[in-house]
């Protein structure tokens, strides 16, 4: 065989190959030559990326973690926590191992074989022991465990937050800290309206505690996590991301959560969920838990900028001191808006001022839309009730509003919100729904039959065309008309006057009042065919 060069075959070429030829044949025959042995291929192994974890916030952050357990002597333990419902237990209970951390849990809190559960010793409710006749005919017995949730610790001389439907009804409070250690607590302050609580634990120590992050900083999208103790397993950590900002969720009128896709279970609730910084940026109240009461990843946390201030408030004064402008308000829809010839659908509508307050000696009307603040916009109804609620009682404000298609601004001055404010409501029980035939008429062609209302104010509402725009946006025969864009009526020529006149200046809907026997709504209907 020549071996080509250069453009040229040698024999040395031939030569080369020939002798790695005699050699490979002579291994063959003999074996390996003495000192020579097979290469092995190494393992498969990768350089890992370089990505931030959680251990070293996590290892910060933890000793200011506890569980926070309740006692009071209310008859029964509750299995709800929070806005939503967070049971659990269900099939497969009594196959868990006797030492099985959430079945002690259960033992101690009244779950299913526990002593106030079903199948447990007194079979009515948790507790240390049956309790005497007595007893039982006061309401009253030992102290029995009522739930658990955690907390944190905001100060080194013990001051700890946790949420409001942890620790409400309770009458002792003990804390877990992360090393197993148990110390007493005392209630400092609740707030239900945000549902947050601070409690106080008096010992001669220092604790590591955490601050409040600015949560105005947080982006959806952030890494978060969430520390607690859920279903009493000790304390557990969880990472996800922050989902949502601003989220309402009906739990109360100053609902702006943050969203979170953590794992936040039953316990969690009062917990912190840190940013990567340690800092808190939110305090686990609730869940959307569809169904089975598990989590599905979408949890709900106070901000930490509304927690701050109610936190400040209750370990200074041991309640919240609110402003209160006191008038019943209601968001403002584009339907709404176009019939009071707004812009933009923002603002808050005065349905009613209630009487001798704050709103109502300052001159606002029912049909305003307030706009603004000490000159900062309102976006909505919650978001005029948060700002008033940042202000203290006394304090004299600069209120905007919207009133017959121009702009006005009035002075309050701010009251004290009452402890318990209920909804406005009317005397009226509603139409006289046997009303004469002669006495009804139609109002236009908007699907509403009406007659005078028989206390000579409004119009009573007898019949309401099913498939008319009345009927699909709420209004019901038996409720009452009381003005229609802002303007009293009392009979149905007046009522098409006022549309009529809405019509010639270019709307295309009116805006309804609407009375019931559970309040006053407003309701914007449509005009051009009527």
């Amino acid at each position: 065989m020549l071996i080509r060069q250069n453009g040229k075959f040698g024999s040395r070429a031939l030569l080369k190959s020939t002798a790695i030829a005699g050699i490979a044949a002579a291994m063959l025959v003999t074996g390996l030559p003495t000192g020579m042995s097979l290469s092995h291929a190494e393992p498969v192994k990768l350089a890992a990326p370089q990505i931030s974890g959680f251990a070293n916030v996590v290892d910060a952050v933890s000793p200011a973690v506890v569980s926070v357990r309740v006692q009071s002597n209310v008859k029964e333990a509750s299995n709800t926590e929070g806005p939503f419902s967070f049971g659990f237990g269900g099939r497969g209970f009594d196959s868990l191992p006797d030492d099985h951390p959430l079945k002690r849990f259960f033992r101690e809190f009244g779950g299913p074989g526990g002593p106030g559960g079903p199948g447990g010793p007194d079979g009515h409710g948790p507790g240390a022991g049956p309790r005497d006749h007595a007893d039982r005919e006061k309401g009253k017995g030992p102290l029995r465990p009522t739930s658990q949730g955690s907390g944190f610790f905001i100060s080194e001389d013990g001051y700890l937050v946790t949420n409001n439907h942890v620790v409400d009804d309770g009458s002792a409070f003990t804390i877990v800290m992360n090393d197993g250690t148990e110390l007493d607590a005392k209630l400092v302050g609740k707030d239900s309206r945000t549902d947050l609580a601070v409690l106080k634990v008096d010992a001669n120590r220092k604790f590591t505690y955490v601050s409040f992050a600015d949560d105005a900083k947080v982006r959806v999208g952030d890494w978060v996590v969430a520390v607690g103790n859920p279903f009493g397993l000790g304390g557990t950590v969880t990472a996800g991301i922050v989902s949502a900002r601003g989220r309402d969720i009906g739990a109360g009128p100053y609902d702006d959560f943050i969203q979170v896709d953590a794992a936040v279970n039953r316990g969690n609730s009062g917990g912190p969920t840190f940013n990567l910084e340690g800092q808190v940026v939110g305090i686990n109240t609730a869940i959307f838990s569809p169904g089975n009461g598990g989590n599905v990843g979408i949890a709900f946390a106070i901000p930490a900028n509304t927690a701050k201030d109610v936190v400040a408030s209750l370990i200074k004064n041991g309640k919240i001191e609110r402003g209160w402008l006191g008038v019943q308000i209601q968001p403002v829809t584009k339907d709404i808006a176009e019939s009071l010839g707004l812009a933009d659908a923002s603002g808050a509508l005065v349905v009613s001022p209630t009487e001798d307050s704050p709103g109502s000696k300052a001159g606002m009307k029912q049909g305003d839309v307030v706009t603004a603040v000490n000159g900062d916009t309102v976006k909505d109804a919650r978001d005029l009730a948060r700002k008033i609620a940042t202000y203290a009682p006394g304090t004299e404000v600069d209120v905007a509003i919207w009133r017959n298609g121009k702009a006005e601004t009035l002075k309050v001055k701010l009251g004290q919100m009452p402890a318990d404010t209920a909804k406005a409501s009317t005397d009226d029980e509603g139409s006289d729904n046997g009303a004469p035939a002669q006495s009804q008429q139609e109002i236009g062609k908007m699907g509403l039959s009406v007659s005078p209302a028989s206390d000579g104010k409004g119009l009573d509402i007898v019949d309401v065309d099913p498939d008319s725009e009345a009927a699909a946006r709420g209004i019901k025969a038996g409720e009452k008309i009381s003005a229609i864009n802002n303007q009293s009526v009392k009979s149905a020529d007046e009522a098409m006057k006022i549309v009529d006149g809405a019509r010639k200046d270019g709307r295309n809907k009116a805006l309804f009042q609407i009375e019931n026997d559970k309040g006053s709504r407003f309701v914007a209907l449509p005009i051009n065919e009527g």
